[in-house]
């Protein structure tokens, strides 16, 4: 027996780890559907309660709503859009229906108004008490007070009666709009309101107005009420049989003024002509506060329906937009459509390419100007014009004078050279303008108070200020030997800055970024400038940026302890800082992980934090932080990584074949093996290095691979950063791609004949262009590439109407002239002119509805390629843009670009797609043919 138990013993010691561990899968395009992240974050007003949804790319999510400081913790299957009240007692939120609900109905072809419908839950969070109603269209509470909502419950048809035939009745009038409900946060009391086409809850949620409509004996009666929570109290505002449409309600602040706009024509009209009205409600009376026989607007100008009135804080003002009353339409009524021309008209001294206009048509319908109403005065002043169409309005601060922007000189040149701007300033007590400055290129914007207008000069590269009151022009860094402008910039057009983080308080200082500090600016010019966060920055190699953790600051205290985001440059590690003006930062937290900026958020009235972090190997987690030190974990989404094979990912560098040290990402297969050969794909975009610790969550791809599925399943993905120059953006990759999987073969580590490039858009160009250049890859992918620079140089950008002349000039493609100026540079770049020299097997993607590369770019390689008789496929998704969108689609994409590249990489069998391709009869019979 001894000898027995001995041997068993031995047995068990020599067992292989395996077998006694969790075996890991690869990823495969089934755990795509299930895979959670966290979305819409929001805390209660004291900090005490998170809510958070948690979804699914496909399926039904949840609405998690948590006490962290106790564990209560309460679960809402498909909830979403929650709101707090202000006070943190109660949370309100929209459920959605059942996805399997709604494929059903869609099966059934049923019409929108019998389609499942939202439902609304109220849940007094001390208790978890709730209550629901159904078929809900919208909630509304007041953000800042108040413990009533409002609710728009959506009418439901009657049915018909077919159990008796009677004589067809007169049909009766219908009325339209929903039922509103009125209801304090307890349920106790309730009011409803039928008919009701547009609502409004003031801030301070005590007063709610809302348009509604009624029969009088057989005639239809429209109005505007007000319901005062207070007294509970209905007070009809305005109401007439005459007027077709009441729309755009809003009220100020503390619910104390109301505004509305009303019309006499139907809403199917062609062209409205709208008043507006304001109600003091410490008054009987309604004022008209414009209509189109205002003389202060100009001659024709209406109350645009396209703009919503909008109350300054203070609501010593009334902003809302106007607009020329629209011709009707002079279309021949006599005439068949069939007898109609059909024909657009390019003119040489166009504004805007047809195109454009054609892409801008309902902006161009619905454009509108703002306007202002003085409350005290009763004055109306109208602020913008078809020349100063971008007027930027602080409704907070209310400032009297106000930056316009300006386009119009140089929208022509805009095709080839956009960015250009002048400034104005406007007096919104008299609608006077004046110009600060012609022709600007840079981001530029108004002071908080207004009294100074910054911009940064791309041309020179300098911040300036334009004092308002003294009318002076001032250069703000001229002095300093530190660069403001991206240093990494490399396209032929004038870099950007690093950015404005904000102002101090009263407009004292502006604080803008180099690319490590923060530097302290004064618009007068009397102080230097000086460096906030003491040069740290720079010294320790970390990029600092400002975090603004509550949306409606409005000024950043230096004095005060701020926090600040780093990415330290040398790991690329990311962390949280704390900063006082002066002093060196101080970190809070700093490891190989991805801190989300935009996930940073704090409570409005407590020092109460929530962020999200992750990492490659780690999906982003939400925490909530009452102590920096000891941050709080409330989501476990790496539970869905358990038992899946993963890997790991790492900063690797080379020295490029121009002799330039480069950096790249290196993804390597879970319990890597330096002593085996790997597949391995390339994937480029431009710069990625500083993504090191970003998480990547698997999903079908809409135009690239997805990295953690390939590494999943035994690949390794190197993505190496890209460096331009001297206008051959071609060669500029070639160097820098082919340099740096030299490098890693040279490892030992890498499978050389066994390596694949994919690329989208500009990478898709670069994979086509590195295909001609190269036989060093067994197989490429490329999506959206432009195969012929001189034939796309002049085409349109679809999705916008712009030329795309600009893009060669001036941005990504990086020629840095004209056609006409440097056409040796259009050929040599082109992978068209090259096609013959093409070795490798290559897979397209190019969509017939693509609004950024044409269509034809794509069709021009493929039948390049065909001709020439080399292996070249290309997936062409109807009505798919840019990017693919429609889910099934990407699945669909995902399953044949692994197929194709586990073909020429792994040995795989080849896929009958791609053996015998696929007739317009098969796909007219949804034949798939994958396998």
């Amino acid at each position: 027996m001894r000898h027995i138990f001995i041997t068993f013993c031995i047995l068990l010691i020599s067992l292989p780890p395996a077998c006694s561990q969790t075996t890991k899968r690869p990823l495969t395009a089934q755990d795509y559907d299930a895979w959670k992240s966290v979305q819409k974050t929001i805390l209660s007003n004291d900090g005490q309660w998170v809510a958070y949804e948690i979804n699914p790319q496909e399926g039904d999510g949840e609405l998690v709503v948590e006490a962290p400081a106790t564990g209560r913790r309460l679960n809402f299957s498909r909830g979403y859009g929650a709101q707090f009240s202000a006070d943190g007692t109660y949370l309100i939120a929209k459920i959605k229906p059942a996805l399997e609900a709604m494929r059903v109905a869609k099966k059934q072809k049923l019409k929108p108004d019998k389609m499942p419908k939202d439902s609304l839950i109220v849940v007094k969070l001390a208790d978890g008490q709730q209550r629901s109603y159904a078929n809900v269209a919208s909630f509304k509470v007041g953000e800042d007070g108040g413990n009533w909502l409002a609710f728009l419950t959506k009418k439901e048809e009657a049915k018909k009666d077919t159990t008796q035939k009677a004589a067809k009745p007169k049909k009766p009038k219908k009325l339209k709009g929903d039922l509103l409900t009125v209801q304090n946060m307890d349920g106790t009391e309730t009011f409803l309101f039928e008919n009701v086409g547009d609502y409004a809850i003031s801030d301070q949620g005590n007063r709610i107005l809302l348009a509604r409509e009624w029969l009088r004996d057989t005639t239809i009666v429209r109005g505007v009420y007000a319901f005062t929570v207070r007294t509970k109290a209905t007070e009809a505002l305005d109401s007439s049989s005459v007027v077709e449409v009441y729309t755009n309600l809003t009220l100020d602040k503390p619910g104390g003024q109301g505004a509305w706009m009303s019309s006499l024509d139907s809403a199917k009209a062609e062209v409205k002509s709208f008043s507006l009205f304001l109600r003091d409600f410490s008054k009987k009376n309604n004022v008209l506060v414009a209509d189109s026989t205002t003389k202060a607007l100009p001659t024709y100008y209406t109350p645009s329906e396209y703009r919503k009135p909008r109350f300054s804080d203070d609501g010593s003002r009334l902003y809302f937009g106007a607009a020329p009353l629209a011709n009707p339409s002079l279309k021949d009524t006599t005439m068949l459509d069939d007898e109609l021309s059909r024909v657009d008209v390019w003119t040489w001294n166009d504004k805007r390419l047809q195109p454009m206009q054609d892409k801008q048509r309902k902006e161009m319908l619905e454009k509108n100007y703002w306007a202002v109403y003085e409350v005290n005065s009763k004055k109306v002043i109208q602020l913008g014009s078809e020349i100063l169409d971008d007027v930027d309005i602080n409704f907070k601060l209310n400032n009297t004078y106000l930056l316009a922007k300006s386009n119009t000189t140089y929208q022509k040149m805009s095709s080839w050279e956009p960015g250009h701007t002048d400034l104005y300033v406007i007096n919104a007590l008299t609608g006077q303008n004046s110009l600060v400055a012609q022709d600007v290129l840079g981001r530029s914007e108004m002071s908080p108070t207004g009294k100074y207008v910054v911009w940064f000069d791309e041309r020179d590269t300098l911040w300036k200020a334009y004092d308002r009151k003294m009318t002076t022009l001032r250069n703000l860094t001229k002095e300093l030997n530190v660069a403001f402008y991206d240093e990494e910039h490399d396209t032929p057009d004038t870099p950007n800055s690093y950015g404005l983080a904000g102002w101090t308080p009263d407009d004292r200082y502006l604080l803008v970024y180099d690319r490590y500090d923060l530097w302290r600016l004064d618009p007068t010019g009397q102080d230097k400038p000086l460096n906030v966060t003491n040069g740290y920055g720079r010294r320790e190699k970390v990029q600092l940026r400002y975090l603004k953790v509550l949306e409606d600051a409005d000024f950043i205290d230096p004095s005060a302890s701020n926090l600040l985001h780093g990415l330290w440059e040398k790991d690329k590690e990311t962390g949280i800082l704390s900063w006082k003006s002066g002093a060196d930062p101080t970190v809070i937290i700093k490891e190989a992980y991805s801190y989300l900026p935009n996930s940073v958020a704090k409570a409005k009235k407590a020092e109460v934090y929530v962020f999200q972090k992750g990492n490659y190997a780690h999906p982003n987690e939400l925490y909530y932080v009452k102590d920096w030190k000891q941050p709080q974990k409330l989501t476990n989404l790496a539970a869905q990584t358990d038992g899946i094979l993963w890997g790991t990912s790492e900063l690797v560098s080379w020295v490029s074949s121009q002799g330039v040290t480069l950096e790249g990402l290196l993804f390597k297969p879970e319990n890597f093996d330096p002593n085996k050969k790997y597949p391995m794909l390339v994937y480029y975009y431009e710069r990625n290095a500083s993504s090191l610790h970003a998480f990547r969550a698997p999903a079908p791809s809409r135009s690239t691979i997805n990295i953690p599925y390939c590494v999943s399943n035994g690949y390794l993905v190197f993505v190496p950063d890209i460096v331009y120059g001297g206008g051959t953006p071609g060669k500029n990759a070639y160097d820098c791609i082919v340099s740096g999987v030299l490098d890693l073969v040279d490892r030992g580590f890498v499978d050389r004949k066994n390596i694949g490039i994919q690329g989208q858009s500009w990478g898709g160009y670069q994979t086509a262009y590195l295909i001609t250049q190269t036989n060093l890859f067994k197989a490429a992918m490329a999506g959206a590439i432009v195969a012929n620079m001189t034939s796309a140089y002049g085409g349109i950008r679809w999705g916008t109407g712009l030329s795309r002349m600009f893009q060669y000039e001036k941005t990504q493609s990086r020629i840095g002239g004209t056609l006409w100026e440097k056409p040796l540079y259009y050929i040599e770049n082109s992978p068209l002119f090259y096609a013959d020299r093409v070795e490798t097997p290559v897979l397209l993607m190019h969509n017939d509805a693509d609004g950024s590369v044409p269509w034809y770019q794509g069709i021009e390689f493929f039948t390049a390629l065909r001709r020439l008789n080399k292996p070249v496929w290309m997936l062409v998704y109807n009505d798919e843009d840019h990017n693919l969108t429609k889910r099934p689609n990407m699945k669909d994409l995902s399953i044949r670009m692994y197929q194709f590249f586990d073909h020429y990489l792994k040995n795989a069998p080849m896929p009958s797609w791609m053996s015998e391709g696929r007739t317009v009869i098969e796909k007219q019979r949804w034949d798939m043919k994958y396998d």
